[in-house]
């Protein structure tokens, strides 16, 4: 057993997107370009639920689509 990280984990220039099963975590998921990552969600979201988290760039997020809470 190592010493644990000090540092929190960066990543990488791209758009994100987080895909889960119904109750458990979710996998974020990175494509290169903003159209693979919307083919990626249309594909994952017959199965799992996908949030669209945006594009980070640089260690922030450029467009964060922020959810909407429904009542």
């Amino acid at each position: 057993m190592g010493r644990p990280a000090t540092k929190p984990a960066r990543l990488k220039d791209g758009f994100y997107i987080e895909v889960k099963n119904q109750g458990s975590g979710g996998v974020l998921i990175r494509r290169d370009t903003k159209e693979q990552m919307l083919m990626a969600a249309e594909d994952y979201s017959r199965m799992k639920t996908v949030n669209v988290l945006g594009e980070m760039k640089s260690d922030k997020w450029v467009d964060k689509i922020k959810k909407k809470k429904s009542k």
